[in-house]
């Protein structure tokens, strides 16, 4: 029976650089592309004029475009090295969140939608390749620690999409609510935010992609 509790065995971190950059790459995914949604839901309904609905139904891209690719991406990270699948994921994400960086008052809907169905490819290639390197870099006795914490990095990413968003909505916005007069500086703020997200990418992808093959360790 082992007597040593393994969330306590920090081990995993140091000998394994494919399950630390694993769970690196998680949470800067996660911290770049979680508030993605919520900007672009305050941007349709009050700069494109568009209904609750409509707004939640153009939404719908990025979701379904990961579920229905999710499968596939982890069937394929079962061909190759996973690393290789989840940085293009990353990169994807990053082409999504620069052009969503671009952003003005006369963007078309249907750009907004085949940014989101970039995003949508990326993310799908990203998470269950990820996921997978991340199990497979560990021991099976260390399989409900490396799920445990790589949930925790996607609740901490998030966390931190959320503060770095509202951040910087406070520093062009102050206390002020959306309203014609300031249409511009939220616009700005949601530019430069999908700016800091792209750029965050870019990080991301290194760790993604000079994580190792775990199918060697």
């Amino acid at each position: 029976m082992h007597t040593k509790h393994p969330l306590l065995d920090i081990k995993l971190f140091k000998e394994s650089k494919a399950f630390a950059y694993s769970n690196l790459a998680a949470l800067i995914n996660y911290s770049a592309t979680f508030t993605v949604s919520f900007l672009l839901s305050l941007y349709i309904q009050f700069i494109k004029k568009l209904s609750p609905s409509d707004t939640g139904i153009i939404l719908l891209v990025q979701p379904a475009t990961m579920a229905l690719l999710s499968p596939f991406s982890g069937w394929l990270s079962d061909k190759i090295e996973p690393r290789i699948v989840s940085s293009i994921g990353m990169a994807l994400s990053a082409v999504s969140l620069f052009e969503f960086a671009l952003l003005n008052s006369t963007t078309s809907i249907n750009t907004i939608i085949l940014n989101l169905f970039i995003l949508g490819v990326g993310l799908a290639l990203f998470a269950s390749p990820n996921t997978n390197a991340v199990m497979s870099s560990v021991k099976q006795i260390y399989y409900g620690v490396a799920s445990g914490m790589l949930g925790t990095m996607r609740v901490i990413g998030q966390n931190l999409s959320m503060t770095i968003t509202m951040l910087i909505l406070s520093i062009y916005l102050g206390s002020e609510k959306i309203h014609p007069h300031n249409y511009s500086k939220f616009i700005t703020s949601t530019k430069v935010s999908f700016l800091i997200f792209g750029l965050l990418c870019i990080p991301g992808f290194i760790a993604s992609l000079t994580r190792g093959n775990v199918r060697k360790n």
